[in-house]
């Protein structure tokens, strides 16, 4: 009886403690700061321990310390050699942090990888590739070791570049060992919002004429592929962004840039860990956006989608979705549940939401 008694009191313990962080917040604005403001375009941004903003534009990248306000632009057109700027490629649409670095990775041929020291700033490229159709989307790292790099196909599947060793070597995935991509399917790079991971399983979007999910359960080593009912069938269209509150909860967003207007099976949702989708707010609410993301402890109920656009949210699991400002960005992350740092043409803001 008393091993019984012991049990309930645990699983009561246990169901309060997920209780509390499972927060309903019902927001309905944001107040937006802007910390910078400079003829730059952003597309993707990374927070190290909520006081460090590290990102990529289309002439090198950047910090800005939260605490001190401070601002550190890495340009292209500071490079004073030659070499220099032989040895850089300006676009940088994908950025990520571990403990101890800060990686930047250019989008074009010849695609490099730069590993920056975040005690001394030193920077080194740690991976290097030259082909016409190379153009890298995002990064991502599943712990301090291993990371995570995708892009649009060179052959007949996408490209994944991998590191086990701390971001010192990265390699890439054999077409062997992937799902052959259709032809015209790629990888938007409008957010570095293309990858999704919780613990060990691994989420990646493709766009274009065809848009699926690419769906890795132990850190990179085999794939599955999903299709999603997210609108394909140009170059222009498909799932732009995707996060997964947990293992089984995800979200897909996107649309066609060139008709920002069309919510027509721009967003949807699943509930098996990426298996299936199901379209939500078809026909209804926001049209094409570039990022989404989960409020962080909402359950899952709660998602912000942001674009050039402007800044929607849903607080019903995708239902229904409302705009709260007309404000433009290209992608977002989280500081705490209810402050995100935004980017996009020309700016990063503070975004606080009410």
């Amino acid at each position: 009886m008393r091993i019984i008694v012991v049990l309930l009191v645990s699983l009561i313990f246990i169901f309060s403690n997920i209780k509390d962080k499972m927060v309903t917040h019902n927001f309905s604005k944001v107040e937006i700061e802007t910390l910078i403001k400079d003829s730059i375009s952003i597309r993707a941004l990374d927070i190290y321990n909520d006081s460090l903003i590290g990102f990529g534009f289309n002439k090198g990248y950047g910090f800005i310390n939260l605490n001190t306000r401070a601002i550190d632009l890495t340009k292209f057109n500071s490079l004073k050699s030659d070499k220099e700027k032989k040895n850089w490629v300006a676009e940088q649409r994908a950025v990520c942090f571990t403990d101890s670095s800060f990686y930047s990775l250019g989008i074009g041929s010849p695609a490099r990888l730069r590993k920056v020291n975040l005690s001394n700033r030193e920077e080194r490229i740690v991976y290097k590739e030259e082909h016409p159709k190379i153009f890298y989307d995002a990064i991502s790292f599943w712990n301090d070791s291993e990371g995570i790099a995708i892009g649009d196909p060179t052959d007949n599947c996408l490209s994944i570049i991998i590191t086990r060793d701390g971001g010192e070597t990265w390699k890439k995935v054999s077409c062997n060992n992937l799902p052959e991509a259709f032809a015209g399917e790629a990888a938007f790079a409008a957010s570095n919002g293309n990858i999704a991971i919780v613990g060990d399983k691994t989420w990646i979007i493709s766009g274009g004429m065809k848009s699926r999910v690419y769906y890795s359960p132990n850190k990179g080593k085999t794939w599955n592929v999903y299709d999603t009912p997210i609108i394909h069938g140009k170059e222009t269209t498909g799932a732009y962004s995707i996060d997964f509150y947990d293992e089984n909860k995800g979200v897909i967003f996107g649309g066609d840039y060139t008709s920002p207007e069309s919510n027509v099976a721009n967003k949807a949702v699943t509930t098996d860990g990426g298996k299936t989708w199901q379209l939500v707010s078809d026909g209804n609410g926001a049209g094409y956006k570039s990022c989404v993301r989960y409020f962080p402890n909402g359950g899952g109920k709660e998602m912000i989608a942001v674009g050039f656009t402007g800044i929607s949210i849903s607080n019903d699991f995708g239902k229904d979705w409302r705009e709260i400002s007309k404000e433009g960005f290209y992608t977002l992350r989280f500081i705490s549940d209810s402050v995100a740092i935004a980017a996009g043409k020309g700016r990063v803001a503070k975004l606080s939401f009410k």
